[in-house]
Formats: C-alpha cells, structure tokens, sequence
C-alpha cells in the first residue's frame, strides 16, 4: 500500500528540506541551534518538543496540538512523543498539531519525529486489572505473551511493539517516523535476567530493521531512564556496545544496521551520563555514555531537563552564577542540558502552550562555551 492509498503523508527528515528549515530561522535563532544528526546532514534543533506530561483530556489535547504546531513554525523541528502517552492521546494531539503545521507551509522533510514503544498503551486510564487487560488486548490478538510482559507495565514482543509503531504512524498520519526507540527495556532484568532481555531485544531489533526496509521509520535506538546512568555492577546497567552488538546481530552479515539513537535523563541534579565512565568507547578506552556514544556514532536526545519540573521552581546555584542573563530557573536548566557537549538535541516536556515561550527564549542563546558550561561542575564539588 502506498502513501496515497493508505493516507499517510509520505517523506521523512531529509538534509535539504531541514537545511532549508534552518536556513529560515537564520538572525532570529542563535548559530549553533541546528546541528548535523551524525552524518546525515539532517540538520535537528538543539531543543525538541517533548509530549508525555500533561492531564487526560482534550483541554490537553489541543494544547498539546497548538504547541506542536507553533513549535514547528517557530524552528523547533524535533517532536517526541510515545505509543503509551497519555495513555494513548498524546499521538492524536500530535498528529493534529503536525497537519496544522504542514497546513501553515511547514513540509514533511523539514522536521523529524520521535516515536516510543514498549509500554502498554491503555486506553484512558490504567484498568484494575492489568493483567487481564493485557491477555484480552495483546496475548488473545496474538501480539505477544505473558513470558513478554514486564511488572504489567511493558511488553517487549516484536508484534506489539510493531502494533504501536503502526498506531503511532495512524495517530500522526505519518508514513515514516524518523527515528522509532524501545522506552526502558531495562525494566525486564529484574524480571527475567539481561541475558534473556537482550535475546528479547535482538527478536524487536530485527522486527525494527524490517520496519526500515519497509520505510516505516528511518532508524531506532532505545530510551532509558537508569540503564545508561548507573555504575557497572549495577544489574540495570546497559552497554551501548552490547546494544550496537544486538543491532549487527538483527541487521544480518555483512549488512548495516540503523541503531542509531540513544534517550537518557540528563540534568543539572542528574549528570552521570556526562560524569560517570562507565562505557567502552569503542576505541578500547572508558568514558562517559555521551564520550561513547559519539566514538560509536550514536546521537544522544537527553530527557528530564527540568527533573519532573524541580528544577523549574527551584534555583541551582550555579546555574544561576553562571546564566543570570537567562529569565528563570527553567530557562537556565534548559540552557545547561542544551550546552553539554556531545548531547544532540534536548527534549522538554510541554503540556502547556506558554511554556514553548521558555524553549524560544533558550533556542535565542548561543551554547555555554565549554569553559564556562565546565566551571559549574566545578563549583558543585
């Protein structure tokens, strides 16, 4: 089926339609807002539109809409969202806000989207039963089985996570996400052990390689919240070797495979994918999550800049020492994140229309230099 008999809009992401983008912002936003995702030449923002929080409702809905339409007019051009926000909604409003957009001249080539799975969608709300929930839903349509399910939250079977990259690209009225990540597929070490999570993982990777050649999304990678920060000897943690390991495995010989995005939390409170070496660079040293991930040719998209909103009511000194030209203390976590070298893109989350203003004000700055951005964990010491 083809773009025009499915309905979806056709394209994705390209180098010239985002270079175009860019172009257009050019005296309105600072310099360094679009980088180059690794070598694509797909020029991203430094600032993306994140779509979990929020209550729901429709209120929600349309703003969450009117915030993904703005922002994409305003030249932010990197959108995330997740089969499972808002226990389902967050898609729709996306969708909405991305045919406002495209209906204001924005094209599909000029902007990239984020997709998730792995965490059950329930529709509305969390059911009493979630167990039953999920054998009516998943395991009697044959999408997976109870041996797949994680805590009755999480669900890593390749057919369900296939079921919500097709809902996602229904709900966006998209042919192809740009890059489509497995959220916290830790969650099922404590479960059944990493050695059978990878094995799970290796089944959704290949399903993932075949979603490229059938040009429903352009590449994948996860989505963690402790995998990638914690110590070692930690049982949640998780090495991006071991994980590009799996990729080859589900690419096939001699064949290349399309991991190649990689989501964290990263903060001013929480630092350790920039502070703490724990990864294998791919050049036999250790370094940080962000040192390896760029040696490995993976882009880091950083999560939780405002740490649930903390760190939007509450001043960091540092950050305020080092950024008082900055209006509030969201403005300056924004900034922080933004300015770590080696992040690619920040993600915030927004639910509210007037909080796109804190984005636009931020996207207006040039990056800390990294002499000054360094001199913050300086004084934190």
């Amino acid at each position: 089926m083809n773009a025009a008999e499915n309905g979806l809009i056709p394209g994705a992401a390209s180098s010239a339609g985002t270079k175009a983008y860019a172009g257009r912002f050019a005296g309105i936003l600072a310099d360094e807002h679009f980088s180059d995702f690794l070598n694509t030449r797909i020029k991203l923002s430094s600032l993306g539109v994140g779509t979990f929080p929020g209550a729901v409702d429709d209120v929600t809905d349309v703003a969450v809409a009117a915030i993904v339409a703005q922002a994409l007019r305003s030249g932010i051009n990197v959108i995330d969202t997740g089969a499972n926000y808002r226990f389902g909604r967050a898609g729709r409003a996306v969708g909405v806000g991305i045919a406002k957009a495209m209906a204001a001249g924005i094209q599909r080539e000029e902007f990239f989207v984020v997709g998730k799975g792995g965490f059950l969608t329930f529709a509305e709300g969390r059911p009493e039963d979630p167990l039953a929930f999920f054998r009516e839903k998943v395991v009697v349509k044959g999408l997976g089985k109870e041996a797949d399910l994680a805590q009755c939250v999480h669900c890593l079977s390749p057919e369900y996570i296939a079921w919500q990259l097709d809902t996602l690209r229904a709900q966006m009225g998209l042919e192809t996400l740009d890059v489509y990540l497995i959220d916290q597929p830790e969650v099922h070490i404590p479960v059944i052990g990493k050695g059978p999570m990878y094995d799970k993982l290796i089944d959704v990777f290949t399903m993932l390689e075949a979603a490229v050649q059938a040009n429903k999304i352009r590449y994948y990678g996860i989505s963690t919240f402790n995998a990638c920060r914690v110590a070692t000897d930690d049982t949640l943690f998780q090495s991006l070797t071991s994980l590009i390991g799996l990729a080859e495995k589900a690419a096939g010989q001699g064949k290349r495979h399309h991991l190649r995005v990689v989501q964290l939390p990263f903060n001013a409170l929480m630092p350790e994918a920039y502070t703490r070496f724990s990864q294998v660079t791919g050049q036999g040293n250790i370094g940080s999550t962000i040192q390896a991930a760029f040696q490995l040719k993976l882009t880091i998209m950083a999560s939780h800049p405002l740490g649930k909103g903390l760190l939007a009511r509450e001043e960091v000194p540092s950050l305020l020492e080092a950024m008082p030209e900055l209006a509030d203390a969201a403005q300056r976590a924004i900034q922080f994140v933004r300015s770590t070298p080696g992040i690619g893109v920040t993600l915030v989350g927004l639910s509210m229309p007037r909080h796109l203003a804190d984005l636009l004000a931020v996207a207006r700055q040039l990056p800390l230099p990294k002499g000054r951005y360094l001199a913050m964990f300086e004084k934190e010491e």
